[in-house]
This record gives structure tokens, sequence and C-alpha cells, in this order.
């Protein structure tokens, strides 16, 4: 133990634990308090004496568990660990209106280089110097008392049941008006900083440590190919791009009043072959969760409530003897294309196209005529289908996707800090991403109409969103709120498919057919089946119901 004038300035435990509890509790919460302020639930005295008894009820949490981390080497670490986390939680949650659940925590987890880059700000700097360093650095430099093991435990044990005393006491004295916040305003339970954090990672980790632990199982093994693929038939090229952040309520397809899909359109006008579904939902408001939601056989609910991993969609399309490659310029595929071929634009520097480290999603469109000759002769020969995964309309740093040739609807918001800008220059700098994302995806209906015609292959496309984007509306930017409190522009995606005469002709499927029902709700569990009954590909899993193409053929 310290002596002299080192013994007077060390700090035991206890004193570290409760001073940091408290900081969390009320410098590190501000977005709670910004929250829960106004709510009419806390008029008046009573909710003035609420509001501190919840504070209590976080300082009190937090001190239960510090306490039981009170060990040499690591009560330090843990509270600098905690401080740095609650700053950035809580810039984030101020400033984009997001909260903090296991999907988000999934998100952080598989975040790239490219996607942190755009997130990083002076704002976020100086919260953290603020919220973190200062604090932590006149909180840390104090040695610890420390007690020998024996004595220690106990006094953890003794500080842990304290403080859990007190935690059960404000729980009981205010439980009527706990549980009236709670239910009324489901956002706040996911509001207390760091606890929504430490809740958050302990799930994300148990389930993934869950699905880790069992076998991938196979799906489809009765996958076969159907009747339009019998000998002397072209064979089938389809083309699935999933579009990354669009949001429906900006697609001119669907009504929106700028013109962001100004070739779409033009395609649209010239006859059938191009469809814009208007009522579709995501499996979830962020990557990490609706991609392999979308992908999978299973359909939302199902999906969420199992621990158990399956193969996906392109197994089955693969089992079934068809050349399946995954073409990637975003942050990866999620396991999806692990079985499967892949191509990934990380590191590619075409002129023109890529830049520091990035490329915009003319890439995908990039030596296709080489990437299919390179397949599997054997595989070619009965169908060929290529996934684009786009950069889309990733944020915060829209400008960044866009080249300046599809840059329509200025000025924008040239910043990946969203608040410094007026809204309507974030919107332009949105409906921007847009606009180049109708390009692209004309400019891949006419190779695809090009393929038809001379290349002699039976070619459709479908295009849908991941999920939605907030921009600005009541507060919120970005994406990635719980399923339950996401508002619509979050869920609500873009979808469409382009489908030629001969793809039409081969299926028997009437294309004016899918406008007329291009109104019909649907969701990402269509896609799955949807797909099969394009490809024709043959299988127990498939369900004619969930296939938007089937009432049409």
């Amino acid at each position: 133990m310290p002596d002299g004038h080192a013994a007077q300035r060390a700090w035991r435990p206890r004193t570290l634990i409760l001073l940091v509890s408290a900081w969390l509790a009320l410098a590190g919460n501000l977005p709670l308090w910004r929250t829960i302020w106004p709510l009419p639930e806390l008029a008046g005295w009573r909710g003035t004496v609420f509001a501190a008894g919840m504070a209590v009820w976080i300082a009190a949490a937090l001190t239960m568990l510090l306490s039981l981390l009170a060990w040499k080497g690591i009560l330090k670490p843990v509270v600098a660990l905690l401080l740095v986390t609650a700053a950035a939680s809580s810039y984030f949650m101020l400033q984009y209106g997001v909260v903090i659940d296991a999907t988000m925590m999934a998100n952080v987890a598989n975040t790239d280089v490219r996607e942190a880059r755009d997130l990083l700000s002076w704002p976020l700097l100086l919260n953290i110097v603020f919220i973190a360093l200062l604090p932590g650095w006149w909180l840390l430099r104090r040695p610890l008392a420390m007690r020998r093991f024996g004595p220690q435990a106990v006094r953890n044990l003794v500080g842990a049941a304290l403080a859990l005393l007190v935690l059960l006491g404000v729980t009981l004295l205010a439980f009527q008006d706990l549980a009236s916040l709670m239910r009324n305003h489901k956002q706040v339970r996911y509001l207390v900083n760091p606890l929504n954090t430490v809740y958050a990672s302990g799930k994300l980790a148990f389930d993934h440590g869950s699905k880790a632990s069992r076998p991938l199982e196979a799906i489809g093994l009765d996958a076969r190919l159907g009747p339009t693929h019998a000998p002397g038939q072209r064979a089938p090229l389809v083309v699935l791009v999933v579009g990354e952040t669009a949001r429906a309520a900006n697609f001119s397809l669907g009504g929106y009043a700028r013109k962001t899909n100004p070739e779409l359109e033009a395609i649209a006008a010239q006859g059938p072959a191009l469809a814009y579904y208007s009522a579709v939902r995501s499996c979830g408001t962020n990557t990490q969760a609706s991609l392999p939601c979308m992908f999978s056989h299973l359909g939302k609910e199902a999906f969420e409530s199992t621990r158990q991993p399956y193969e996906n969609l392109l197994d089955v399309l693969q089992r079934a003897g068809l050349a399946v490659v995954w073409i990637d310029n975003q942050s990866g595929c999620k396991g999806l294309c692990d079985r499967v071929g892949k191509v990934d634009t990380f590191g590619l520097k075409t002129p023109g196209l890529c830049t520091e480290g990035e490329c915009f999603d003319e890439i995908l469109l990039a030596g296709l005529d080489a990437r299919i000759a390179a397949l599997d002769p054997a595989r070619r020969a009965r169908g060929v289908v290529l996934v684009l995964h786009q950069m889309g309309s990733h944020g915060p740093a829209y400008y960044k996707r866009v080249p300046p040739a599809f840059k329509t609807f200025m000025p924008e918001c040239a910043s990946n800090v969203l608040q410094e800008c007026p809204r309507t220059d974030v919107v332009n700098a949105y409906d921007n991403t847009l606009v180049y994302t109708d390009h692209v995806l004309a400019g891949l209906a006419r190779w695809l109409q090009g393929q038809a015609t001379q290349g002699g292959r039976d070619t459709a496309m479908v295009y849908v969103s991941d999920h939605g984007e907030s921009l600005g509306e009541n507060n919120l930017y970005l994406h990635g709120l719980p399923y339950a409190l996401a508002p619509d522009t979050q869920t609500h995606v873009p979808m469409l498919s382009w489908v030629s005469e001969p793809m039409a002709r081969r299926l028997g499927l009437r294309r004016e057919c899918l406008r007329e029902n291009a109104a019909a709700p649907l969701s990402h569990d269509n896609l799955f089946h949807a797909m099969l009954g394009l490809l024709d590909v043959q299988t127990a899993l498939y369900r004619r119901e969930l296939d938007w193409f089937a009432p049409c053929r």
C-alpha cells in the first residue's frame, strides 16, 4: 500500500467508482435528459423528483457493475473504456437521433475503414475530450489503494450489494412513473448511457456465440433447374442489385416530386419491361440486420427468432447448378457470399471511378462481360446470377457517393456533420445519390438489353434497397433505430424489376401484369421466392404465394 504523500493522495476504489458513476449518470446521459425533460410525465415537482431518482438509478447500476470489477489492473481500464464509450455514444445519439441496441452494436462491429472515416469529425473529437479525456485524466491519474485479494473481494461484494439495494429501492419508489415512461416512450430504454452499450454488446456477443457454436445447416438440397432450362434453351442472366440506404419516399418512380429517376422513367415510358413496386418493407433498419434476412428462406419473423445459422438464397441457386457471383462495392456480404464467387472493389484504382480507397457504383458494371467469361463454362451454360452490392446512398457523407456530373440538386451538404448544413442541403446531397443510382441501374438495364438481343441470353434485373434513411425528420438522421420504433422512412424501401422480352417469353410472364400489381404490399420476405421463380429453380422451399412474379405467369 502507498505511504507518505502518495498514501494521502491515493483513493479507495469506491471513491473512483462513485465519482465516475455520478459523472456518467449526468454528463454522459445528455441525450437521455434532452429526450425525457420535455415529456409530460416530467412536468412539475413530481417529474423533477423522478428525473433525480432516475439519475440515482443509473449511477447505482454503474456502481454495482464497477464494484464487481474493482481489481488492480482492471478497474482503471474499464473506467477509461466506459468514459470513451459514453462520450462517443452520446455524440451520435445527440447528433443523429440514433439509439444503441444490439443491431447498432453489430453495425459498429462490422464497420470498415471507409465507413468509420465518414463518421469522424471535430465535434465528435471535442465530445470525447470533454466527456471522456479531461475527466478521465483527472480521475485516473490518482493511485488506488487496493487491499489484498480476500479483503478486496469482500469490499467489492459489499459495494455491489449496497448499490443493488439503492437500485431496487429507487425502482420500487418510482415504479409507476418508470413503467409509464418506458411503456409510452420505448426509445428511452435505449438511451441509458453507457449501460445501453454494455447490454447491447453482451447480447450481441451471446447471440453471435450461440450461432457460431452451431453448424451451418444446408437448405435446398432438392434444388434443381426447371423445364425452362431444357437443352437448346438460351441461358438466363439475372442481376440482383442490393441498394444501400435508399428510401422509397425520395424515388420519383414512386411519386416523389423531384426527378431523382429520370433515366429509369425514360426506360419505363418505352414499354412494359420496368415495374416499380411502391409498397415494400425492409427486414431491418440497417445493413447488418437486413442483408442476411432478405436472402433467407425464413422470413423476417422466423429469421429474427432463430439461433440456427442456415445457408441462403445464393447457396440454393448455386446448388441448382447456376453460376453465382457477388460483386461488392460496400462493406462486405455479411457472410452471404462465403460459398460462392466474390469480387471486391476495395483497393481498385480505376481512373475516373475510384479515389481515396473508394469507388463510385459504376465500378460494379465495369468488365461484366469479362467476369462472366471467366466463370465455370458448365455453370455459365446453365445460367448466371450476379449480385451487385452498392455503396448507394450511404451516409452521412452523401456527397462522396456521387460523381460531379450527377450532382443535380445544389447546393448540397458537403460535410459528414449533417447538423452543420441546412436541411435542404442535406436532402439535395441525398437526392443526388439517387440520381446516380438511377444512372447506374439504367446503364445496367441497357447492358442487359444488349445481352438479350446480341448476347444470346434471357435477361432480367431486380433492385431493392436494404433499408431506408432519416433526413432530419423529427431530428432523426441516418438509420438503425429498433424496428418497432423506426419511422416509415427507414423501413419503406424502393424496389423494381426489369425483365427483357426474351425472359418474359421464357417464363410466360405478362410484364403489363407486373405493373398492374405493383402497388401490392411486399417485403424483403418475398425476395427469396421471387428469385427462385424468376430463375425457375425448383425446391420444396419455394412458396408461390410469396413470389410476386407468379400471379403474372
